[in-house]
Formats: C-alpha cells, sequence, structure tokens
C-alpha cells in the first residue's frame, strides 16, 4: 500500500519494535494515510529511520525516506511518546532461553517501560509470537497495574505477524490478518485499527485461539520440515535422490503439499515457535512428542551437513581439521538479510570446533552483525567473490540459496562443493558428477 496524500488528523499509532515486523507495519499504516510513531531502543535503527534510511535488504530506503518527509514517519528512543497515540503495538522479540524455555524479558520490559504513558481510550496490540494465555494472564494484570479496566477503559488485542521476508508474492498488507480480543469490545478496536491497512481481517474467538493458531501455523512448518529432512537421510543411504522423489510427489493434486529438506530451520519462527507450545503444554501435563521430535530432527542437520563434509574431503584424503570450509550462504532463507536462527551458524560452529578454517560468503550480508547466540562470528566479514578465492578453499558449502549466487561460476571455481538446497541440481549432472555431493 502506499499513499501520497498528506498523513490524517488522528492521533498517531505508534510501533514499538522496529525490525523485520515493526517496520513493514508502521510503513503499511502510513501508506493508509496514519501517522506512525516508531519507538525502538536502537539508537541506529531510529536514527536510520529518521534520514529515511533502510536497514532491512527487501524495504527501500524510498519507501522510508517519502514517509519521513511527509510527516508520516518518525522514530524515537522514548517510550514517553506513546502517550500521543491512540493505538500501540508491539513487535519486539520473543527467543528462547538456553533452557529451551520462552523468555518474554522483551515484552515485559517493553509494557513496564510503556506503563507510565498508557492512557484511557487507547488499544495494545501484541504482534510478537508467544504461548496461548500471554495476552490474559500477562499483559492484561501488568495495564490494569495502572488503574485500568480492560475491556472499559482500556483495550487489549493480539494480532499475530505472518511476515515472509523477501516473498514478492504476499506483501505483508495482503496476507489476511488474525485479530483477537481480550473482551468483545477490545475486538471491536482492534479490527477498526487493522481493518484500515490489510486487505482481509479475520476475526478469532480470542486472544489465546490467535495466540495458539500462530503456534499451529509454525510447527505444522516444522514438523513437515523435520519430516523431508529425515526422509533425506533415508534416501540418501539409499542412493536416491530426495529432490527427485519431492518433485514426483508434488504432481499429485490432492493430499501433498510440497516441503523441501535443507541444513536445519531458521528466521525466528519455525526453530522457535514449537517450543513455546511444547512449554505450556507441559503446564497441562501433556509432553508434545511428535512436535518436540520435529524440532530435534532440524537442529540435528547441522551435525548432518559437517558429516557430509566429511565424506567429501575424505575422497579427496583431507581431514576436516585444518581444511579451509567457505559457507556460501548466511541468511536463514533465500533473498534476505536476515540471519536469526541461522542454521549456518550451526555448521560454520561445528566444523569450526573440528579444527576447520571456517569463513563465508553472502551477497547480502557484508559483515557479520552482533547476535545473543553468536557473538563468537560477530564482525566476520564476506569474503570477496572470485575464482581466486573460491578455489582457495577445500570445500564449500552451500547453506542458503540465494538466486544472486553465479552457480556456474561455483562449479566451476570450486573442486568440492557440498549442496545442501539442491541450487546446482538444475546444472549438467556431467559438470556435478565428481565434485558436488548433497546433503
Amino acid at each position: 500500500m502506499s499513499s501520497s496524500s498528506a498523513p490524517s488528523s488522528l492521533p498517531p499509532l505508534a510501533v514499538v519494535g522496529i525490525g523485520y515486523v515493526g517496520l513493514p507495519l508502521a510503513l503499511n499504516f502510513c501508506g493508509v494515510g496514519r501517522k506512525v510513531i516508531a519507538l525502538d531502543v536502537d539508537p541506529v535503527k531510529v536514527e536510520k529511520i529518521n534520514a529515511g534510511q533502510s536497514y532491512i535488504k527487501h524495504i527501500p530506503s524510498e519507501d522510508i525516506q517519502k514517509e519521513v518527509s511527509r510527516g508520516a514517519l518518525t522514530a524515537s528512543l522514548d517510550m514517553a511518546e506513546a502517550s500521543k497515540c491512540d493505538a500501540i503495538i508491539i513487535c519486539v522479540p520473543t527467543p528462547l532461553d538456553r533452557h529451551l524455555e520462552p523468555d518474554l524479558s522483551y515484552v515485559t520490559s517493553t509494557v513496564q517501560a510503556l506503563l507510565p504513558h498508557l492512557s484511557k481510550g487507547q488499544t495494545m496490540s501484541l504482534e510478537s509470537t508467544t504461548y496461548p494465555g500471554t495476552t490474559e494472564e500477562v499483559l492484561m494484570p501488568m495495564v490494569e497495574s495502572m488503574g485500568f479496566k480492560v475491556g472499559v477503559d482500556y483495550h487489549l488485542a493480539y494480532s499475530p505477524e505472518r511476515e515472509d521476508p523477501g516473498n514478492e508474492q504476499f506483501p505483508s498488507h495482503t496476507i489476511p490478518k488474525l485479530v483477537s480480543g481480550q473482551t468483545p469490545a477490545c475486538l471491536e478496536k482492534a479490527l477498526a485499527l487493522y481493518k484500515s491497512a490489510y486487505h482481509t481481517v479475520v476475526a478469532v474467538s480470542g486472544t489465546k485461539v490467535a495466540e495458539f493458531a500462530k503456534l499451529l501455523e509454525n510447527t505444522y512448518r516444522s514438523v513437515n520440515i523435520g519430516l523431508v529432512n529425515e526422509l533425506k537421510i533415508v534416501a540418501d543411504k539409499m542412493g536416491i535422490d530426495i529432490w527427485d522423489v519431492i518433485n514426483a510427489a508434488a504432481t499429485k493434486p490432492f493430499g501433498f503439499k510440497a516441503f523441501y529438506p535443507g541444513p536445519g530451520v531458521g528466521g525466528h519462527c519455525i526453530p522457535v515457535d514449537p517450543f513455546y507450545l511444547t512449554w505450556k503444554a507441559k503446564e497441562y501435563g501433556i509432553h508434545t512428542r511428535f512436535v518436540e521430535l520435529a524440532a530435534e530432527t532440524n537442529n540435528s542437520m547441522a551435525a548432518y551437513v559437517v558429516q557430509r563434509v566429511s565424506e567429501a574431503l575424505n575422497k579427496r584424503r583431507k581431514p576436516l581439521n585444518g581444511s579451509r570450509i567457505l559457507a556460501v550462504g548466511l541468511a536463514f532463507k533465500e533473498e534476505v538479510d536476515d540471519l536469526r536462527e541461522s542454521p549456518t551458524f550451526r555448521i560454520m560452529d561445528l566444523l569450526a570446533e573440528q579444527g576447520s578454517i571456517v569463513d563465508y560468503y553472502d551477497p547480502y550480508i557484508p559483515s557479520i552483525m552482533r547476535t545473543r547466540e553468536h557473538l563468537n562470528w560477530a564482525g566476520k566479514l564476506s569474503v570477496a567473490w572470485d575464482k581466486a578465492t573460491l578455489a582457495s578453499y577445500d570445500c564449500a558449502v552451500i547453506c542458503t540459496g540465494h538466486k544472486a549466487i553465479n552457480k556456474s561460476e561455483l562449479l566451476a571455481w570450486s573442486d568440492c562443493i557440498v549442496d545442501t538446497r539442491n541450487l546446482l541440481g538444475s546444472l549438467p549432472e556431467a559438470d556435478r558428477a565428481g565434485k558436488v555431493l548433497k546433503a
């Protein structure tokens, strides 16, 4: 959605957390004439927004500059700015802690910082993925501690984000938006808010339903990816190409949806969300073995990839220890610069632990930023893409299938390649023979 008209006279909307979810959300509302105040604790993001600069690959700086220049979008570190707004949408991270249990500290600290600036009549909506009951059990007591009655003079909603970064087929404002409210009055307010910016808004019966729906969506993907990752290993042992198998099965027009194997799963959702569900299920005495098994399978794929690298090197009478390995692709999926929870990190860690000298190439990630889980790689630079550089590595491991990667050059310049994404599958088999090992 886009608009060149002046922002409306309505009070501004606050979007708290302006990352991969919050920034496109803010632009959606700007595009329909709403003023948006983007709030974040990261001064770099705030500075870039106010300068009209993007820090996310698939969001052009021009889109931000347009909204900033016409007064529709401003960014601030000051949570007090939320007092000017009639609605507050929270889009902060909900990671797992080291015990694989939900970490809601970003949500609770954000709400705590907002509490002194709340006012009657506002609507607060949480978009962060979380376990069923969070809105009711965590957010509602915090808001009511300020003397507000939820559903009477303050409105709480939950509307799970459904962003798919880099997917040009589904711009965010075209993806059906699930919306729930803590009370019928809360739902009415939330529907009015979201209907202005989304083509399709779907009301659900309660916040727990919406919270569970988000977990179901991503657990569904985790389970099916886990299944095909497990079958990939079986197929390899049988000397069968799993990609050929999937393509054959996908010709069935009903009852089958193709999922594809890889080196694991990444992004903020699929590696994390199933554990939110399993953690909450334990509260009810239920052990979600099927869900946990899929997550374990996906998490084990990095070790399988390293095993295949070892096999490829052994055929060349080279050990892992001391070999130079190039990870091709760092982002968790193709055509994005998002490295959150990328399985490439785990592969790089395992290779380094075996004594390999590890570098990476990613056309969209020139250097590795600081992350919570992989501080050891922070500041490392992507290598140059040229014949001399690629030929200097004992093995190249394709971890992300970016279209920007020149497949023909990679195949010509590298003597040993482990392909986890079937990126080279379209190239002549005669050229791949003896060079490429799938994993």
